[in-house]
């Protein structure tokens, strides 16, 4: 049953560690089987219940899942190793577009913010007590926030998005609670959800967002949390439509005890405009990145949500790092105020990769979604087989077992980097590896 791999330990700790390790280091596979409660307590001199203790430990870090009389087994992505693990090896001389990352060419220069914020904080040193939010930083974030509609609230930094949307999650929901989430959606989020010891209800998605219908049943099934991203979703580029918020919104308002969780990552790299669902319910979370327009390295990200969310954030935030970085606010607060994005032109030159990609495309009869951001979603009947063809075709993608859970296969293409007539030739390859004639669509 478990090969040749001897699970170890006396205490319930020492099991669930053990096990743990054993999975990340490939030992114990995905959709292995775990001997039964009380087999392995026999075979390791311990009681039963410490067993079952290491099993529930497990479960709820996202590592096994317990199917009845089926037993309990390694999940098929267990949270232990992630998503990252399905990547492909990138060799020498073949174009990378996978990687999801903003053109560094759009990237502001970084070096006279910091200095400022550093002179700023050598005239004035931040110290314990001190308030953990820029008070610059504030001002912007919230005039930002209220042109697009996003209703007031307290404010927070975090260290990125991830970690904002990890702290409001842990501040509401207990192990064994559902959200629903984005399918195809961001990978990030599909493996903090299970490591958190939370369930996943997939929702599906179009050009428009997250599909109603879907939001509907997943809520009425008991989903205690919903994570919308706003614009320039992961991987297919969807970005919510007002028409799509007002059913969205219709929807939350029969659910109003649904924790709500915004992901505005696109801020500054699309032209579209924001249409909030923020303040529907009544616990909401929005967060916005400074990632994708300023700097993944920046770990940056603001935080807005209901009064009681983000008191609990914020309280257990004062017992982990206690802030993010004061100068590193003062150097995003400086980049904001100083412009030094020019929002406009950095969405134009996405939205021009992507519409060569998808008009590419699109002339050779394959169907793919794009409508904002950096990426390009390519649905396909056999995901593997695309991704090693185009591998040896000198081109890499993502492979979209990164991006879902119920949802069809597919691949992503990172648009930000490619080339004036690059669009043409990937395009020809992807062709080549599909076969004529293929027509695509989600799920």
């Amino acid at each position: 049953m478990l090969g040749d791999y001897p699970i170890k330990g006396r205490r319930a700790a020492e099991i669930s560690a053990d096990v743990e390790r054993a999975v990340a280091s490939g030992e114990l596979a995905p959709g292995q089987p775990l001997p039964p409660l009380r087999e392995l307590a026999e075979r390791l001199g311990v009681n039963p219940n410490t067993v079952a203790a290491a099993y529930r430990t497990l479960r709820e870090r996202g590592v096994i899942e317990t199917a009845g009389r089926r037993g309990s087994r390694v999940r098929a992505r267990p949270a232990t190793t992630g998503r990252e693990f399905i990547r492909v090896e990138v060799s020498e001389g073949v174009r990378d577009v996978s990687a999801g990352n903003p053109d560094p060419a759009l990237l502001p220069p970084l070096a006279e913010a910091f200095a400022a914020a550093a002179a700023a904080g050598d005239r004035e040193p931040v110290l314990y007590g001190h308030a953990p939010v820029e008070p610059e930083l504030e001002r912007l974030t919230r005039a930002g926030l209220d042109a697009d509609g996003v209703p007031d609230g307290p404010l927070a930094v975090t260290s990125g998005s991830l970690d904002a949307m990890e702290r409001v999650l842990a501040a509401h929901l207990k192990p064994g609670d559902a959200v629903a989430v984005e399918d195809p959606g961001w990978g990030s989020l599909l493996d903090l959800v299970p490591a958190l010891g939370l369930r996943t209800v997939p929702v599906g998605v179009d050009d428009d967002g997250p599909l109603p219908d879907d939001v509907r049943r997943a809520l009425a099934s008991g989903a205690r949390a919903l994570v919308v991203t706003d614009r320039a979703q992961n991987p297919t580029g969807a970005a919510v439509s007002a028409a799509r918020a007002d059913a969205l919104r219709a929807v939350l308002r029969a659910h109003p005890e649904t924790l709500l969780i915004e992901d505005d990552h696109g801020y500054r790299i699309v032209d579209l405009p924001l249409h909030a669902l923020a303040g529907t319910t009544r616990t909401w979370a929005f967060v916005r990145s400074a990632a994708k327009a300023y700097g993944p390295d920046l770990r940056l990200a603001v935080l807005t949500g209901d009064p009681v969310t983000l008191d609990r954030v914020r309280g257990r935030q004062r017992l982990g790092p206690g802030w993010v970085s004061r100068i590193t606010q003062r150097a995003v607060a400086r980049l904001w105020a100083d412009g030094a994005v020019d929002a406009v032109r950095v969405a134009a030159a996405y939205g021009a990769r992507r519409e060569a990609l998808l008009g590419a495309l699109g002339r050779r009869g394959i169907a793919a979604y794009g409508r904002s951001g950096m990426n390009v979603w390519i649905p396909v009947p056999d995901e593997t087989g695309v991704v090693a063809r185009l591998l040896q075709a000198g081109w890499a993608v993502a492979p979209g077992a990164r991006f879902r859970v119920n949802a069809g296969p597919g691949v992503r293409v990172t648009v930000s980097t490619l080339g004036e007539g690059e669009a043409e030739g990937l395009a020809e390859v992807v062709a080549s590896a599909l076969g004529a004639g293929v027509v695509g669509r989600y799920g």
